[in-house]
């Protein structure tokens, strides 16, 4: 494509001083650009501090004399054009500090960076791209994503599947990755793909969260073309792509943001508040109106140069609070004397503000790890305007539950009903995420109490109960099959194991109760109130049994769960219903076909007229061992 000249005007320093330029990464950064009738490209930065600075690279042999930069006045940006320089060039920024050092530093707004162990940006072009998803922006405009599906696969690209060339890392590119995943997120009829580590990362073991290029899909897997060929391919098969981001902290590598210009500008100089203790990272100055227009323009900058449908904002808490992860004397109040932060409070109003306000369909979803009120609340409720939130409490008490031996387990009956008394207070997330499969937690699978076989029900059994429970799903990659390793990013997850009944059974099972889930309404339509969701019995602690409806709108069919969280067969067992007529099963976790001990459960069961769980009517029937059982009815005609 031609260039047309690129420059930055004073209304553009203008505005990114107020911290309101929300396409400044159009005008900071390296863009293709003309003048004087020469092509080349056009550097600028935010230095505000430095002494001077130069734009080096292999255009000029890291001549750091070759082309300094000129600075606007009372801004603190510095540009230059050099002709002659084309896309794939590597370049950093020389900066002379104010103490008279010289330090060399990538670009905050590079769009593409030299891979690993490498810390040089690239020149990049990020027109020319042509698009094809434009049937799946209709269908988004035509729905209200509240009242759809969302069943989300989490995936890390280095390590879903490893390459069989034999190279070191393994790594497929994005179009190489983007042909498999598509093929097996439809086949197990997941809904969107959660992608960790995208923006660009030096280190393998961070999974991304110690970011150095905001602006940058990871080199790891290609350029940005093909990053955006993988988000294409994924919306033509109708797919949904959520961003992991991370505002909460940077990395504080010689080459990234930290101490930038030989001064702290993207972070607080008081460590008080611009470190975090627990992880060695570096905290954003939120009060500081370019480092706000900094994180809201990348925000965007995902939204329209890569068509992603959501942002997950890792670590909102630790933001939240000033206090997160510090002791006495490692933190400060707030003007109140207060542990809130209010800079991060009205930082996310307004990120959430312009997003949203922006792009009606887009989820800005928060892993949000406390009791922080109205997190998914109007900004006029003094709420954050969150599409979602990770429903952290409900993860905590289902994975503690699921651990307990099965004879424990009455004692603890509370911890898979209690989520349901404040479920109406936030739109939920229920995660299953990576988080709960590393660092000596176990997997999914391994949390599961008794010998493999019971692993395998228990595991059955908790995904039937987790997919009943009212909020959208997320699963990370390798529970769908009952991976036995903890994840590791080194690897690729445990695919053999498909070659075992269990592992591939499992896979199936997953499978049946996505489809259950994307086929009944009753179990996405009402999420967030008691209007899609009725307990049938949940006091049943002794036999630690769980009974419930998840109500459809209008006269669309119901679904009945029972689930026998205990090795314990239970003899004509009765569940109350609310009317008369056949009640069909759809799914049975104890089935042998999905590795259970058997069941003898009626694929049809008429109801029975008579008064039970304070019902007029039940079913009766031998409740097997670990079973999860999904009836579907309707309501009776009158």
């Amino acid at each position: 494509m031609k260039a047309e000249k690129v420059f930055i005007s004073k209304d553009d320093a203008y505005l990114f001083g107020k911290g309101r330029h929300y396409d400044i990464y159009k005008k900071l950064g390296a863009h293709p650009s003309k003048e004087n009738g020469k092509n080349g490209m056009f550097f600028a930065v935010w230095a505000p501090n430095a002494a001077a600075v130069s734009v080096v690279g292999t255009f000029n042999d890291w001549n750091g004399d070759a082309h300094p930069m000129e600075r606007m006045e009372e801004t603190g940006i510095f540009t230059v054009f050099v002709p002659g320089v084309k896309t794939d060039e590597l370049y950093k920024y020389l900066i002379t500090t104010p103490d008279g050092r010289t330090i060399y530093k990538a670009d905050p707004y590079a769009s593409y960076a030299e891979l690993r162990p490498g810390t040089a940006s690239r020149t990049a072009d990020l027109r020319g791209f042509k698009w094809s998803d434009s049937k799946w922006y209709d269908y988004k405009k035509s729905t209200n994503f509240y009242e759809e599906p969302m069943a989300i696969y989490e995936c890390h690209i280095g390590s879903w599947m490893k390459h069989p060339d034999g190279t070191e890392d393994g790594f497929y590119t994005y179009r190489e990755f983007a042909d498999r995943i598509v093929k097996y997120l439809k086949d197990m009829k997941f809904t969107h793909i959660e992608l960790m580590g995208i923006a660009e990362h030096p280190f393998d073991g961070s999974w991304g969260y110690q970011v150095t290029g905001y602006y940058a899909p990871t080199s790891r897997y290609g350029t940005p073309a093909d990053f955006m060929y993988l988000i294409n391919h994924l919306h033509k098969n109708h797919i949904g792509v959520i961003l992991d981001w991370v505002p909460a902290h940077f990395c504080p590598d010689e080459h990234g943001l930290a101490c930038f210009d030989g001064t702290c500008i993207y972070e607080d100089p008081d460590p008080r508040k611009g470190e975090h203790p627990d992880w060695g990272t570096k905290i954003f100055n939120l009060g500081k109106p370019e480092v706000s227009n900094f994180l809201i323009a990348n925000a965007l900058y995902w939204i329209k140069e890569f068509h992603v449908d959501g942002l997950r904002v890792d670590a909102v808490a630790s933001m939240l609070y000033l206090d997160y992860g510090k002791r006495d004397g490692q933190w400060v109040p707030n003007k109140y004397g207060g542990n809130q932060n209010l800079e991060a409070i009205e930082f996310f109003r307004h990120l959430n503000s312009v997003v949203r306000g922006t792009y009606k369909d887009f989820l800005m979803i928060a892993e949000e790890s406390t009791a922080w009120p109205n997190v998914t609340g109007m900004p006029g409720d003094d709420g954050l305007n969150f599409t979602y939130k990770w429903n952290m409490g409900w993860m905590h008490d289902f994975c503690e539950y699921m651990k307990l031996d099965p004879v424990m387990r009455k004692g603890a009956h509370h911890m898979l009903t209690f989520a349901m008394s404040y479920n109406h207070a936030e739109h939920y997330i229920l995660p299953l995420s990576h988080d709960e499969v590393v660092h000596l937690k176990c997997s999914m699978l391994e949390k599961m109490p008794g010998y493999e076989v019971d692993k395998f029900a228990n595991l059955r059994l908790g995904y039937t109960f987790m997919f009943g429970h009212e909020g959208k799903k997320l699963l990370f990659m390798g529970q769908e099959f009952g991976q036995y390793r903890e994840w590791s990013e080194k690897r690729e997850i445990d695919w053999f194991l498909l070659d075992k009944d269990l592992n591939r059974q499992m896979q199936d099972y997953v499978r049946q109760l996505l489809e259950i889930y994307r086929k009944y309404p009753c179990l996405y339509r009402l999420d967030d109130s008691w209007d899609g969701f009725e307990w049938i019995n949940a006091d049943d602690a002794d036999r630690s049994i769980y009974s419930f409806i998840r109500k459809a709108p209008k006269d669309d069919a119901m679904l009945l769960f029972v689930l026998n969280f205990t090795p314990m067969d239970r003899k004509d067992y009765m569940v109350g219903v609310p009317f008369a007529g056949k009640y069909t099963k759809l799914l049975d976790s104890a089935d042998t076909k999905f590795g259970g001990f058997g069941t003898g459960v009626p694929d049809k069961i008429t109801a029975e007229k008579g008064e039970c769980d304070g019902r007029p009517y039940y079913l009766k029937f031998d409740l097997p061992t670990y079973a999860g059982l999904i009836f579907s009815f309707k309501k009776a005609r009158k």
